[in-house]
Order: C-alpha cells, then sequence, then structure tokens
C-alpha cells in the first residue's frame, strides 16, 4: 500500500467547495492535471465516470462515499497495473475556516512496486489541485458577493 495526504486551510465556504466536488464539470478547472471528467448520473454513491489525467489514456472510477459538505471518496481499479487508486476528499469546518484535506492510497498487488513510482507524480500534484481548487472556491464567493 502506498499513500499520500495533503491539507490546507481557506476562508471559503464547504459549501462553496462542495457544490465544486459535486459538478464534476468544474473538476477540469480547479485540477490541471486532469483533461476530462464526466459522470454517468448523479453525484451519488455508486455511480459510475471517466476520467482522464493529462498525457494518460480515460479511466473508469466508481463514487463510493459521498457526504454533501463533507466528503467523498471515490475509487479508479486499473487491472492491468494490479492497482485500485482511492481518492477521499474531506471538508471540515472550524473557527479559522474550512480546512481540506485529499488523500490518495494505492493498494493492489503491484501497489508496493507502482505506488511509489505512481504516486510521486500525484503527491507533487495534489497540493496545486488544492490551490486551484480553494482559489476557484474564493473567487465565486466574491463574484456572488458582488
Amino acid at each position: 500500500m502506498w499513500k499520500f495526504e495533503h491539507s490546507v486551510m481557506t476562508m471559503a465556504k464547504a459549501e462553496t467547495i462542495w457544490n465544486l466536488y459535486s459538478d464534476i464539470s468544474t473538476w477540469v478547472e480547479w485540477d490541471k492535471g486532469i483533461v476530462h471528467a464526466s459522470l454517468e448520473g448523479a453525484f451519488v454513491a455508486g455511480t459510475r465516470g471517466l476520467l482522464q489525467p493529462e498525457g494518460q489514456d480515460r479511466l473508469n472510477f466508481e463514487l463510493k462515499e459521498v457526504n454533501p459538505l463533507r466528503g467523498f471518496s471515490d475509487v479508479t481499479d486499473i487491472p492491468a497495473a494490479g492497482i485500485q487508486v482511492h481518492f477521499t476528499h474531506h471538508l471540515v469546518e472550524t473557527a479559522e475556516g474550512t480546512r481540506v484535506t485529499h488523500e490518495v492510497t494505492i493498494t493492489g498487488p503491484n501497489a508496493e512496486h507502482l505506488g511509489p513510482v505512481i504516486g510521486a507524480g500525484m503527491a507533487e500534484g495534489i497540493p496545486h489541485t488544492m490551490e486551484g481548487l480553494v482559489a476557484l472556491a474564493l473567487e465565486r464567493e466574491l463574484r456572488h458577493a458582488v
């Protein structure tokens, strides 16, 4: 197993960030490593979708847990590589703002070997993705406040 977690604090509201999470069409705006994201239904547990990281083939994923305003998780099974990539996104409102945490875990028979290789790029990209997410959330809040 391989795992990476990163958190940021933001003044953006959990509701605004949740709206960006649950509207999958916005994923390509805040995650510059994604060139395509789509769902085959509502943003609820069990719904499947397609995700295409930049420079890679499209991958199928499934929403595993969806807790409005608190977070969601999804899994991408890559049988040819012998791994599953699990993403978890948490939102916690605190007195200081909203804590946003993204966690990625790679499991499966080849996780010990491929996890560090594939995970290195994810570990590098996730902080930038989260910066994009909170910046877009703050921009939307500012735009709606005017």
